[in-house]
C-alpha cells in the first residue's frame, strides 16, 4: 500500500490517460489510491501555495491566479448571503393600501374638519391604520356614496393629499348651499351632507377610477372608455385649464411632476373662477410656483374681477389659451376639469381653432 502510493506520486499527472488503471495498482485497487493522492496534492498544493507566495511576496502564476480567483467567490459568496439576508430582513414593508378592490367600499371616519373660506372645507378621513396609505394612482379619483333623504348619491373627487400621506386622506370641497345659487336652489346634496357631518361619522369610498394614471417622466396611460386597453402617450409640456373645483386633480398631478427632480415635465395651469375669493388652494398653487418657477406657470382668469386685478377677466377665450398654453405640437397634452358649460363652449372649441388634435386633448 505505502509503496503504491509513492509509486502514485511520483507519475505525472494525467498519464496514462483515461484507461491508465493497471498503471500503480494496490491491493485495494488504483481508483482509490488516485483519490487519496489528488486530495492530498489539491489540499496542499492549492491554498498553501497561494499562502506561500504571499508570504514571499512572490507573484502568483497563471494557475494559482486561477486558485485565487476561485478562493475570493468563496469568500464573498458567503459574505453577499449574509448581506442580502440582513437587507431584506430590515427592509421596510410596503405599505398597506386601503383601496385594495375598485369595487368595495371602504368606509372611512372623519377626523378633522377645517374650514378655509366661507364656503370650502377641508375633510381629513382616517385610513385603517396609521400605516396605511390611500392607494390612488395620479390620475385618478373616488367616489364618495351616502344615503341622502333616502336617495343614494355618488359623487367624484379627487384628495389634495397623495400616497406620500400616511394613515389619513384629505378632501378639499366647495359647499354648495341651499338657496345661494339661482341654478341650484337645493344647492349641492354631496357637499352639504359632507359639512353636516360630525367627527367620529364615516362615508364610504370606493376607487381608484378614471380614465388617465400618470406614470411619470411625462408618460400617460390614457383610455378611450373604462374597458378599452391604455394607449401611452409622452409629452413634454403639459396645459391645464380648470375651473372652480376642477382643480383638484391638476393641483394632484402638478404635486407628482414638481416633486421629482428626475422629471423634465413643463405644466401650465390656466385656472377660471367667478370672483377672487372662489380661487381654491391658491395659496398651494401659488407655493408651487415660486418653488418651480421654470416648471410650472400659473395664470388665473375670473368672470367678476376686482380692481387692479393683474391677470385676465372674463371666460376662457382664444386668446387665453394661445397666450398660456404651450403651442400644438406632439409632445404637448392638454387636461381639461371645470363645469361641463365650459368645457364644451369654451375649451374645445378654441382648442380646435388653434389646431389641438383630438389626441392632444383630455377631458377629465
Amino acid at each position: 500500500m505505502g509503496r503504491g502510493l509513492r509509486q502514485c506520486r511520483g507519475r505525472p499527472e494525467g498519464r496514462g490517460g483515461a484507461g491508465g488503471d493497471s498503471a500503480g495498482r494496490s491491493a485495494l485497487g488504483a481508483p482509490r489510491t488516485r483519490h487519496i493522492v489528488a486530495h492530498k496534492a489539491g489540499g496542499r498544493g492549492g491554498l498553501w501555495d497561494l499562502l506561500s507566495a504571499a508570504a514571499a511576496g512572490r507573484e502568483p502564476g497563471a494557475d494559482m491566479g486561477a486558485q485565487l480567483s476561485r478562493l475570493g467567490v468563496i469568500v464573498t459568496y458567503p459574505l453577499w448571503l449574509i448581506y442580502s439576508w440582513f437587507t431584506r430582513l430590515f427592509r421596510n414593508p410596503p405599505p398597506a393600501i386601503t383601496l385594495e378592490n375598485s369595487e368595495v367600499k371602504y368606509p372611512l371616519r372623519l377626523i378633522d374638519k377645517e374650514e378655509i373660506s366661507h364656503d370650502t372645507r377641508r375633510f381629513r378621513f382616517a385610513l385603517p391604520t396609521r400605516e396605511h396609505i390611500l392607494g390612488l394612482p395620479v390620475g385618478q379619483h373616488i367616489y364618495l356614496s351616502a344615503r341622502i333623504n333616502g336617495n343614494l348619491v355618488v359623487r367624484p373627487y379627487t384628495p389634495v393629499s397623495s400616497d406620500d400621506d400616511k394613515g389619513y386622506v384629505d378632501l378639499v370641497v366647495k359647499i354648495y348651499f341651499k338657496g345661494v345659487h339661482p341654478k341650484f336652489p337645493d344647492g349641492g346634496k354631496m357637499s352639504q351632507y359632507l359639512d353636516s357631518l360630525k367627527l367620529g361619522d364615516t362615508i364610504d369610498f370606493r376607487g381608484p377610477s378614471g380614465l388617465l394614471v400618470y406614470k411619470g417622466k411625462g408618460t400617460f396611460a390614457i383610455r378611450a372608455e373604462k374597458k378599452s386597453e391604455p394607449v401611452l402617450k409622452t409629452v413634454k409640456y403639459v396645459g391645464m385649464i380648470a375651473g372652480g373645483t376642477g382643480i383638484t386633480p391638476m393641483l394632484q398631478l402638478i404635486r407628482a411632476i414638481m416633486k421629482d427632480k428626475d422629471d423634465p415635465t413643463v405644466c401650465q395651469l390656466l385656472f377660471a373662477n367667478q370672483t377672487e375669493r372662489d380661487i381654491l388652494l391658491r395659496s398651494e398653487l401659488e407655493e408651487v410656483q415660486v418653488q418651480h418657477p421654470e416648471r410650472f406657470k400659473l395664470w388665473y382668469t375670473l368672470d367678476r374681477a376686482p380692481e387692479n386685478w393683474d391677470y385676465s377677466q372674463g371666460f376662457v377665450s382664444q386668446d387665453m389659451l394661445r397666450e398660456h398654453m404651450p403651442p400644438p405640437q406632439d409632445d404637448v397634452l392638454i387636461l381639461m376639469c371645470g363645469p361641463p358649460p365650459m368645457i364644451q363652449y369654451a375649451c374645445l372649441p378654441n382648442l380646435e381653432k388653434l389646431g389641438y388634435t383630438k389626441d392632444m386633448r383630455f377631458s377629465y
